[in-house]
């Protein structure tokens, strides 16, 4: 049995105490929001005042390895998030009919749900099994550093009124996390991090649907223009979000906080008017997110890690934009893997420490990657376009993205990579893609990879600045 601290009690820290916890480990979890969870998750949504994770009122969806996990790890959880109104979408709901069965298609699944049903589902699960493993309102100050030949040793946390001891401290504080710097302030070396800004800026607005007046007809995910992509998220308990990524330079973006711009613009973008044509009501003001950066901070170097006792998890190690949906699923991921690896080396921190950095750097920093590459070419485009000038996806990818609405074999190739079970390009070598693709080239000579959203002209017309209001500083969220 290994005593774990684990720093931070979001999703990554309550999965990964979860986990470490149903396999036997002692484990306690310091939370410093102080927050209590009410009955009803409407009542926490919205109210509930969360500065250090802003994402938590933006959309999500989550991918299959979320699903996963929780189906092998805590089936109980997955069953809970269920019951409070999270919903199954396969990928090829999409289709009249799903096409024969392959291996792996039964994992193309996104649980439609805000992220905060999985929060208090991982909560409720938690508490209920070890009732004090999760200790709120309980900030961690810094870390208890004995020196080590070699590398030193993480042997507990300090809060505000105590010291406590552990086997191994877990980092799931999130994109802030102080544990770096701890770190190096004891004389460890600093680990080899890296951050890229991201360059795009989230608009979004929630409503809930009235009964009998969801979309009837099939409705893509989202609609795009050369400035912006417009997202719908349908959630739980008929609720959905209205989404725009724009580019953080667009002088426009922040007419948006007005709703009844954001309504108008939402209108001009087919996917997004769909959802607004049945009159749902709204529940939130508009919530704007920006500042974000893809960070990746592993705790080690180019020698391996730089102390051990210590490993992290979640956004405190690999910090992905939204635009692919990664966060949930790379720390559900990682909360599995640490789990086993605490199993099988519960008397060895170096072993530990050296296992997990090197679990993480094969099973994340590709996705890590993949995000960052997929960032640059977005944040280009919107800001192209943001300045009047059209940029066109690459023939290659929108071609693709265009025939997978019409073909089930691409869409199967296409959901790989949206599930993260395949990597980008490894698409066309997917039985049958590069076929399939071709065939829907030659029925569409005319095909140029367009937008279906509004011109720049007309974009700018719905956000003149005769209808904008001052801006809060949502860059610096």
């Amino acid at each position: 049995m290994t005593r774990t601290i684990v720093i931070g009690g979001s999703v990554s820290g309550l999965a990964t105490a979860l986990f470490l916890s149903r396999r036997g480990h002692q484990v306690t979890v310091l939370e410093q929001d102080g927050h209590a969870l009410s009955p009803h998750p409407d009542d926490d949504f919205l109210p509930w005042r969360r500065p250090r994770v802003p994402h938590a009122v933006q959309p999500h969806g989550l991918l299959a390895p979320v699903r996963n996990v929780l189906l092998a790890e805590a089936p109980d959880v997955y069953a809970a998030m269920l019951k409070l109104g999270a919903r199954e979408r396969h990928e090829f709901d999409w289709f009249d009919h799903h096409p024969p069965h392959q291996p792996g298609d039964e994992q193309l699944v996104t649980v439609q749900t805000r992220r905060l049903l999985l929060e208090i589902a991982l909560r409720r699960a938690l508490e209920r099994d070890h009732p004090a493993a999760l200790m709120t309102g309980q900030p961690v100050t810094g870390l208890t550093i004995t020196p080590a030949h070699g590398t030193p040793r993480v042997t507990g946390v300090r809060t505000r009124r105590t010291h406590r001891t552990a086997d191994l401290v877990i980092d799931c504080s999130g994109r802030r996390t102080r544990v770096p710097h701890w770190l190096a302030d004891a004389g460890c070396r600093s680990p080899a991090a890296e951050s890229h800004p991201t360059g795009v800026s989230y608009y979004c607005r929630w409503y809930r649907g009235r009964p009998g007046h969801a979309p009837t007809a099939r409705v893509k995910a989202g609609s795009t223009a050369s400035f912006g992509i417009g997202q719908v998220f349908p959630s739980d308990s008929a609720t959905f979000a209205l989404s725009f990524v724009l580019s953080s330079t667009d002088p426009t973006r922040t007419a948006l906080l007005d709703p009844s711009v954001f309504e108008a613009a939402a209108r001009a973008f087919p996917s997004m008017n769909a959802w607004l044509t049945g009159h749902p009501e709204p529940l939130s003001p508009v919530l704007a997110m920006g500042g974000l950066t893809n960070s990746w901070t592993p705790l080690a170097d180019g020698s391996g890690p730089v102390a051990t006792g210590i490993i992290n998890a979640g956004d405190a190690l690999v910090h992905t934009n939204p635009t692919l949906g990664q966060g949930a699923a790379l720390a559900l991921r990682t909360a599995q893997q640490t789990a086993r690896l605490t199993g099988r080396h519960p008397d060895d921190p170096s072993a530990l420490a050296a296992r997990h950095h090197q679990w993480t750097l094969r099973e994340l920093r590709p996705w890590y990657e993949h995000q960052v590459t997929s960032d640059r070419a977005y944040a280009e485009r919107l800001r192209a376009g943001a300045a009047g000038d059209t940029v066109l996806p690459p023939p290659e990818a929108a071609a693709i993205e265009a025939s997978a609405w019409d073909d089930p074999v691409v869409m199967r190739a296409r959901a790989r990579v949206r599930h993260l079970m395949i990597y980008p390009d490894q698409v066309l070598q997917q039985p049958g893609v590069r076929d399939r693709i071709g065939q829907w080239i030659s029925a569409h000579p005319r095909f140029t990879g367009g937008f279906d959203g509004p011109d720049r002209a007309q974009w700018e017309s719905i956000t003149s600045p005769s209808r904008r209001i001052p801006s809060p500083a949502e860059d610096d969220t």
